[in-house]
């Protein structure tokens, strides 16, 4: 008999958690079980594979990497039963499903809060929920099956085959400062007068950095080494608010913000372009709640640009 048809999800729990702990003791007590009981479920999983999962060592149990390739496994399937168990309790509580939209700073802002908002006018019992973090860290999420959507910067890493994109938009970057900042009352600025300032970046490595970066190299500068490295937009928009600091904002955020008077785009223009995309687990894609969406963005999208095309700032 195939050892998968004798694996019980009780077993994924146990390989989940000996990869969390590395202790058998531990694991053991973690899950309400005797220690020679799980010692005896390991043998036997082993045996049936064929393979060693974990290493012993003094300090306790590691991984191998064929237990790596199963703990990854297991935290898909873990993800996806979460994911049932949520959709489920939407429906039944007469919502249409779960959907969860991962987020990053170019979007966190402005698409996915209108694409939001859509959804929720077109079907008011939808069930979302929004995470905000890096696109490194929201993609691999993605790939296991902890997310259904991610929506911010376009990006050639981190793709996996149940993955799909699809390009919403492109839009230029701008220098930006709090609105009452001195650079404001000069007639001209030249790049002498942003480098007599900190400026406020997201990581490297990010998209919107290497966006920057690439700009820079094109105007013959270098990103100055009096810097603050952010990538939360909160903590950038009090840092820019609270002192004389220069930030680097995509145009949608940038004019979403001067408009609430948070900020303003200083009049000297990057060469650079950034382009935001949303990605998608296919293996979700045909619940409802993901499909309607993922239509939210589209058409949100398409009204904002049609809303801010010519406008300048």
């Amino acid at each position: 008999m195939d050892w998968t048809q004798r694996l019980r999800l009780r077993h994924l729990q146990l390989l989940l958690s000996l990869a969390r702990t590395g202790n058998m003791s531990q694991s053991a007590q973690e899950l309400h079980t005797t220690q020679p009981g799980l010692s005896k479920w390991l043998r036997e999983l082993e045996e049936d594979i064929g393979l060693p999962l974990f290493e012993r060592h003094a300090r306790g149990l590691h991984p191998t990497a064929h237990g790596e390739a199963l703990i990854a496994h297991a935290r898909r399937i873990e993800a996806q039963l979460d994911t049932a168990r949520d959709d489920m309790a939407a429906l039944r509580a007469g919502g249409s499903g779960l959907v969860v939209v991962g987020t990053s700073g170019a979007s966190a802002s402005d698409t996915v809060p209108l694409a939001t908002l859509k959804l929720l006018q077109q079907v008011p019992r939808a069930q979302l929920r929004l995470v905000e973090s890096t696109m490194d860290l929201l993609m691999n999420r993605l790939a296991h099956g902890e997310l259904d959507i991610v929506v911010g910067r376009t990006t050639s890493e981190h793709h996996h085959e149940q993955v799909r994109a699809e390009m919403l938009y492109m839009e230029p970057l701008h220098f930006v400062a709090r609105p009452q900042h001195p650079l404001f009352k000069r007639a001209a600025l030249d790049w002498a007068d942003l480098m007599d300032y900190r400026w406020v970046v997201w990581p490297r490595g990010t998209p919107i950095r290497n966006a920057l970066e690439a700009a820079l190299a094109e105007a013959g500068h270098h990103l100055p080494r009096d810097h603050v490295e952010s990538n939360s937009v909160a903590v950038n928009l009090t840092l820019l608010n609270s002192s004389p600091m220069i930030g680097v904002a995509s145009h949608r955020t940038a004019q979403r913000f001067a408009r609430l008077g948070a900020m303003r785009v200083l009049p000297l223009r990057l060469s650079g372009f950034g382009s935001v995309s949303m990605y998608w687990n296919v293996a979700g894609a045909n619940r409802a709640a993901v499909a309607a969406m993922l239509e939210c963005l589209r058409t949100a999208d398409s009204e904002v640009d049609a809303g801010v095309a010519g406008e300048g700032l």
